[in-house]
Order: structure tokens, then C-alpha cells, then sequence
């Protein structure tokens, strides 16, 4: 009995984490494939507004690297209309889990109800590419459009060393980020143990830039 039982509770354990490796894949799939279709988005709604990548609108004092949100609806294959809620599912990361609020960002209403955050944090001295014209962009192939959250801290939805905790933030953290040549990868956000990883552009041996230039 001693071993039969050894034996189910081994497959028991086998077939429960082939199901969560299962799982976390396709959630990770649907955080790319969202991210694809909001970054199409961004791109379309600039080349509408004169090849201008957007900027907060004048009055609106809500941060913009979340209420662009706003601005793309109905861009690309975004077929969203009328105010945000948490049914939004196209700005969805299945594997967000929030931060402070104890609810994923998508179903806050803070957050415009997104779990992907703008290129566009235009606050004293911070990177971003906020109201540029497409064509000042350098490297479009390394600069990026719209990311996860998580790529702000940086912390991981994905292979996570925290686990679903989301401290302390750590360097090479995975998030899933789009870039102005519209690839979308997960990929190492660095940091540099003290600051928000979106202050800065990383250090060389980093395939990525939060500023234009």
C-alpha cells in the first residue's frame, strides 16, 4: 500500500506541474499576442496623428502611461468603444497579478483598467518617447512602445524568482514589452538595485532603450 501510494502521489505531482508549465505557457502567449494587437494600436493611431507617437491631451492630468489607453481605442483591430471597465480583455495579461492594490491592473480602475503601461512616464528627467514624431526615433528596433508593468519595477509575471510575490525587485526580471518596429519578445529588464528600471536606459549588453534618442 506504502508504495502504491508513494507511486499516485508521484504521478499526482508529475501531471500538476506538467499542467502549471502548461498553463503559465498560455498565459504567457496571450500576454504576447495582446500586447501584438495594443502595439499595432499605438502605431496606427500615429500614423493618423502625423506620425506624432502619443502625448497627454490637453486637461487630462491622469498618468499617460496608462490613459493612453484612451487614445488607441478603435486603432488597429481594437474594437473597444465608450469608457474603460475591467471587462476589457484586449489590455488583459492573464498572469498580471497588480502590485499594491491586491487586484491585477486590469481590474483597476487607477490603472485606466490595463495591465500594459506606455512608453510615455514624461515626468522631469525620465526617458520616454512621449509626442515624438516616429521618424526622430534612431532605433526603432530597440525602443520600446508598450509593456507589461511589471517592466517598470522591474519585477516578472513569468519564470518569476519572487513567486507571486512582488518584492523585491531584482535585475534580469522577464517582461513581456513591444518595440516601435512592432516585435513584441520577453526579454531581461536591468536594474540597478536602487532605481525604477523605467528611469533609465540599461547599461551596454541590453537589447533595449526607453528613450529615442
Amino acid at each position: 500500500m506504502l508504495v502504491v501510494l508513494a507511486v499516485l502521489v508521484l504521478l499526482v505531482t508529475i501531471a500538476l506541474a506538467s499542467w502549471t508549465n502548461t498553463r503559465d505557457r498560455n498565459r504567457l502567449e496571450q500576454c504576447k499576442d495582446r500586447l501584438q494587437e495594443i502595439n499595432h494600436a499605438v502605431l496606427t493611431y500615429t500614423l493618423d496623428n502625423n506620425d506624432l507617437l502619443p502625448e497627454p491631451e490637453p486637461g487630462v492630468a491622469k498618468p499617460h502611461w496608462w490613459w493612453y489607453k484612451e487614445q488607441v481605442k478603435g486603432k488597429g483591430n481594437l474594437n473597444l468603444r465608450g469608457r474603460s471597465t475591467a471587462a476589457d480583455k484586449e489590455f488583459a495579461c492573464p498572469s498580471d497579478r497588480g502590485y499594491d492594490d491586491n487586484k491585477p491592473f486590469h481590474q483597476s480602475e487607477k490603472s485606466d483598467f490595463t495591465s500594459y503601461t506606455y512608453n510615455g512616464v514624461n515626468l522631469p528627467g525620465m526617458p520616454n518617447i512621449s509626442g515624438r514624431n516616429f521618424g526622430t526615433i534612431k532605433e526603432p528596433g530597440r525602443t520600446l512602445l508598450v509593456m507589461e508593468w511589471a517592466a517598470h519595477a522591474p519585477l516578472s509575471w513569468h519564470r518569476s524568482r519572487t513567486g507571486s510575490k512582488n518584492r523585491p525587485f531584482y535585475n534580469d526580471a522577464e517582461s513581456v514589452v513591444s518595440f516601435l518596429d512592432g516585435r513584441v519578445d520577453l526579454i531581461p529588464i536591468y536594474y540597478d538595485g536602487i532605481n525604477a528600471a523605467y528611469t533609465r536606459d540599461p547599461i551596454p549588453g541590453y537589447d533595449y532603450k526607453y528613450s529615442g534618442n
